[in-house]
């Protein structure tokens, strides 16, 4: 059965990549980078295995796997996205049992390009401890349960977020929560490790840390090696007594939460109105901007494809006062980081609107009104929020006098983002997630151009804002309220332009792009 699906699982990549050459680009990079990585990682264990001594290498093996632990947990969930080609909802129509199911997604996560770099890499880890027969012997099992418990774990990640099944608003926020820890680990660890050692010293922390992770679920295969090699025969197997309990915690967790999943189907939630209410759209003004406005700002508070966006901004000063410190010019430009990431909100607009842009068009509202309705709906979001972070960020960091120049940058680079967006999103269309789906699931018919074209569209922001941008750092470095206010007036004068050549030129483009735009969103694969 396992066999019959890797079969599957080759044969339709291997016809996605014959079909799509772009993307077979992509996958070439995805497998050279892989081998860097992995050559890079074999010549450090060889060089800390002849030349460190034991307790180096005792504190590389256990933090190192910690990290890859965390590292296949985190990694596939925000950068990659859990892979669908295969996954439990595909296999669900078939007669196969849920363990069947969890063997056949752990092989497929084994055979893929990280379980077959991780897998090579962890058991290099032999080179370690060549110096200890016994550990190099022990390595090999040890590393063999280390890299199954990071397949199982973040199958489990992956499942666990797709909500358990249930109603779309229960995976919503399952999803939106487990987001919310995996961007704030790196801070906690971070935390974690300066208070493991008040003297600074960084070695001493890192044997701090690897004493403590080799008696937790994420060491305690990497540190029975180490064990073993100095002696501690009992001790090592305590450790791998962890190792096997917690890959046996996780599968019998991966275990019940697919049984849910699978046997509980998304339900649609019913939610009463009262008659004769229209919400925003009694709100707004009449008319295709009025309509528009009140659609894609009814959008922006309730899709949570949104408000994922919306949640990862205010994040933006928690992580840089973790990382830098509040005195930092990070944690001061918080607002400029906020600005930046949601000055191309509007970058999918349309293909979050997927099939239903059928009736934008059939509606007769003109690409100007459209373009401009989507615009305020993104500002009456954007320009209060990049407001608050920078009062509060400046109001922490005792820098308030600094306020007109981080507004003038962040302000610019916003306005000048909407204006960009304004067209580009009335040429590019791109697979997204559909509202209900897991913020971890990749999309099929994603391509490495299609990733490319984001940062593209990133850099014609920055380079449009530069004005407002190079004042608003000048202000910042030299305290001038002058050179402050100047950046601000710079910025809204510059962002106000982008913003009505965008519409106009948008609103153009749209017109005459629009069925093909819809003809293009109809033909992505589902």
């Amino acid at each position: 059965m396992v066999a019959t699906v890797l079969r599957l699982r080759f044969r339709i990549l291997g016809n996605t990549l014959a079909r799509r050459p772009w993307q077979l680009v992509g996958f070439c990079f995805g497998v050279l980078s892989a081998l860097w990585v992995l050559v890079a990682v074999v010549a450090g264990l060889i060089a800390v295995g002849l030349l460190q001594g034991l307790d180096v290498a005792r504190t590389v093996a256990v933090v190192g796997g910690s990290a890859l632990l965390v590292g296949w947990i985190v990694g596939p969930l925000l950068i990659a996205g859990m892979e669908t080609t295969i996954d439990g909802a595909r296999l669900a129509p078939f007669p196969l049992t849920t363990r069947q199911v969890m063997a056949a997604l752990t092989a497929t996560g084994l055979t893929g390009i990280p379980g077959i770099v991780t897998a090579l890499g962890a058991f290099a880890t032999v080179a370690l401890w060549v110096r200890w027969p016994a550990a190099a012997i022990a390595s090999v099992p040890a590393s063999a349960l280390a890299v199954l418990t990071c397949v199982v774990a973040t199958r489990f990640m992956g499942t666990l977020s797709t909500g358990l099944g249930g109603n779309r608003r229960s995976r919503e926020v399952v999803g939106t929560v487990v987001l919310t820890l995996l961007i704030m680990s790196g801070p906690i660890v971070a935390g974690i490790l300066a208070l493991l050692d008040s003297t600074g010293d960084l070695m001493a922390r890192f044997t701090q840390a690897g004493e403590i992770l080799g008696w937790t679920p994420f060491g305690a295969a990497w540190a029975v090696p180490g064990d073993i090699a100095a002696g501690s025969w009992l001790t090592a197997a305590v450790k791998f007594a962890i190792a096997v309990a917690t890959l046996a915690v996780i599968w019998l967790l991966w275990s019940r939460a697919l049984e849910a999943s699978l046997t509980s189907p998304p339900q649609t939630a019913a939610r009463a109105v009262r008659r004769g209410t229209l919400g925003l759209f009694g709100r707004m003004p009449t008319g295709g901007v009025g309509a528009t406005w009140a659609r894609a700002l009814t959008a922006w508070v309730r899709d949570p494809r949104y408000l994922r966006q919306l949640l990862v901004v205010p994040l933006f000063p928690v992580l840089f006062a973790f990382s830098a410190g509040v005195d930092s010019a990070l944690f001061t430009a918080s607002a400029l980081a906020a600005a930046f990431v949601l000055s191309v909100a509007g970058y999918s607009d349309i293909s979050y609107d997927g099939t239903a842009f059928a009736t934008v068009l059939a509606s007769g509202v003109r690409g100007r009104e459209d373009r401009l309705g989507r615009l305020l709906a993104a500002a009456c979001i954007g320009v209060p929020l990049t407001l608050v972070i920078a009062v509060v960020t400046l109001a922490v960091a005792g820098r308030l006098e600094h306020l007109p120049a981080v507004l003038g940058g962040a302000w610019g680079l916003l306005l000048v983002g909407y204006g960009v967006t304004a067209v580009s999103s009335a040429l590019i269309v791109t697979p997204v997630a559909a509202a209900g789906d897991s913020p971890f699931k990749s999309v099929p018919g994603q391509t490495f151009v299609s990733g490319l074209l984001v940062f593209v569209v990133w850099l014609a922001c920055a380079a449009l804002a530069t004005p407002a941008l190079v004042l608003a750092a000048i202000g910042v470095a030299t305290g001038s309220a002058l050179t402050g206010g100047l950046a601000l007036a710079v910025g809204l004068a510059v962002g106000a332009g982008v913003v009505v050549a965008g519409v106009i030129v948008g609103g153009r483009t749209l017109d005459r792009t629009g069925p093909d735009l819809l003809a293009r969103i109809k033909a992505f694969p589902v």
